[in-house]
């Protein structure tokens, strides 16, 4: 499995539509971020410390097809990369992170 981080209000929005669009970022780099099992709890840290409101959705590639590539990124680590929409029936989770705690603590509990 694979896993998005992203605003609880964005997964709300890409529900509504029928699939992930991306988030801002995504947008702005042409492909939506994912990270592996090994890399979100970092990813976490990096880029959402003191944010609330966050969903953590766990993705099956194997629903993804082509579009999802494996690219170098964070120290060359290889990335999943998803260019195009993320489609709903992908999604096999979705967890809302608790607010009291971090983000990359309430991840990796979830990761067990």
């Amino acid at each position: 499995m694979i896993y998005k981080l992203l605003p609880a209000t964005e997964w709300d929005d890409a529900r509504a539509a029928g699939h992930l669009a991306g988030t801002a970022v995504d947008r702005q780099d042409g492909f939506i971020h994912l990270s592996a099992a090994d890399q979100v709890v970092e990813t976490a840290r990096r880029h959402f410390a003191g944010a609330t409101g966050l969903t953590l959705l766990t993705v099956d590639p194997a629903r993804l097809g082509d579009r999802l590539r494996w690219e170098p990124s964070r120290g060359g680590q290889l990335f999943p990369h998803l260019y195009g929409p993320l489609p709903l029936a992908a999604v096999v989770a979705a967890e809302a992170l608790p607010a009291d705690v971090s983000a990359d603590a309430a991840v990796a509990a979830l990761l067990g």
